[in-house]
């Protein structure tokens, strides 16, 4: 007997203190019909109290567990059948013989089976009367497939509360995920982002929604791998196709920038990254993030032509300058080739400046500017390294 796994069982169920059950009434009236009695109970045995979730007859739901008949009978493997209460040395005291009376008692204990498996006693199925009697051996059957169809009924009521939760927890779960693909959603729109699954195994493209708003394309309306690299100049698509092909034969992941033509004809800048996905040490796919970064890289090239560009003139300041110069001479060394290198600087500047004013200064720069890049010195490196000095390479 172990009275802890006992009442964990029980109270597993969540049967104590439930609303009456129509399913509990038919076997305590069949009890109560076949055995000739009155009074038939189902009762578990809580703690402290016997609870009675089917009877017969009116009357309380509980009681004190000391006074109970069915604590005895919880504590036996065999039914527990008295004839007389009156005179049995166990019961004679017993207020429910005393005061109310009662004096035969038949119950057998109904068992259901915890989470090892064992089978434990929660409560009874018994039969009460005023008159003292006796159990024939069809009363003692009776009554033995009445309890086993009683434990039958609770374990269908778990099952089914066992199903609900189930089916409660799903839908929450649904609903958890439909809330999370909303938020993932709204999260790809602001960031101008999407994903994307290459199957490897029948190159079969798959896309979030975001992917389909980038091309430009409806929802669903998706080319296969060939015609998507169509999207792209064509002197980026070899390069693209070729980190794809490495990718698919080797697993190995890529991150790339590229120019990008949409379906309406529109000129993004897109970022597109991917990596393996693995099953048992093979990878089966590719997948990755989609992403138009048109914004941010208009906005690095201008950071760029900002910081090696003079304001005043347009063309390339001294910090680009020494980087051109640098890049160029080392071409001219290695191929042998020949390079020219012109300083010009800007005679009587400073009598401009001092006599027509340094506005009037201003705009001989800008106008120098424009001439060392018209369309005829094409190839050639103009910059301003100075105030007035510019030079061209």
């Amino acid at each position: 007997y172990d009275e802890a796994g006992r009442l964990a069982a029980l109270h597993a169920l969540a049967l104590l203190d439930s609303q009456p059950e129509r399913e509990f009434d038919p076997p305590v009236a069949s009890a109560a019909e076949l055995l000739r009695c009155p009074t038939a109970m189902i009762t578990l045995i809580d703690r402290n109290r016997p609870w009675i979730k089917a009877s017969t007859t009116p009357g309380d739901s509980e009681l004190d567990r000391d006074i109970a008949f069915c604590d005895r009978t919880i504590r036996q493997d065999a039914p527990l059948v008295v004839d007389d209460l009156s005179i049995d040395d166990r019961f004679h005291d017993n207020p429910l013989v005393t005061e109310a009376g009662k004096r035969f008692y038949a119950g057998t204990a109904i068992h259901v089976a915890d989470g090892a498996g064992v089978r434990q006693p929660i409560g009874t199925l018994c039969v009460l009367d005023d008159t003292p009697r006796s159990l024939n051996a069809a009363g003692h059957a009776a009554l033995d497939h009445l309890a086993s169809l009683a434990e039958a009924l609770i374990a269908a009521r778990r099952t089914a509360l066992e199903a609900v939760r189930i089916a409660t927890a799903g839908e929450r779960l649904v609903s958890q995920l439909a809330s999370n693909d909303r938020i993932f959603r709204q999260a790809e729109r602001i960031a101008m982002i999407g994903s994307w699954r290459l199957s490897l195994g029948d190159s079969v493209l798959d896309w979030s929604e975001n992917v389909y708003h980038i091309h430009g394309l409806p929802v669903g309306k998706k080319p296969d791998l060939a015609h998507a690299l169509d999207f792209y100049p064509p002197h980026d698509r070899a390069e693209i196709a070729a980190r794809i092909a490495r990718s698919m034969e080797t697993g190995e992941s890529f991150d790339m920038e590229a120019d990008f033509i949409t379906a309406g004809g529109q000129m993004r800048r897109v970022r597109s990254a991917g990596e393996a996905e693995w099953i048992d040490g093979r990878a089966t796919a590719l997948v990755g993030v989609f992403q138009d970064i048109t914004e941010r890289h208009q906005l690095e090239t201008q950071l760029r032509r900002s910081a090696d560009t003079d304001a005043l003139t347009g063309i390339a300041n001294r910090a680009a300058f020494d980087r051109e110069l640098d890049a160029l001479m080392n071409t001219a060394r290695r191929d042998g080739s020949p390079l020219l290198l012109a300083l010009i600087d800007l005679d009587g500047f400073k009598d401009i400046n001092d006599s027509l004013g340094h506005a009037a200064g201003d705009d001989v720069l800008r106008l120098t500017g424009v001439a060392l890049a018209q369309p005829w010195l094409r190839g050639c490196f103009a910059a301003r390294i100075g105030g007035e000095p510019f030079f061209k390479v």
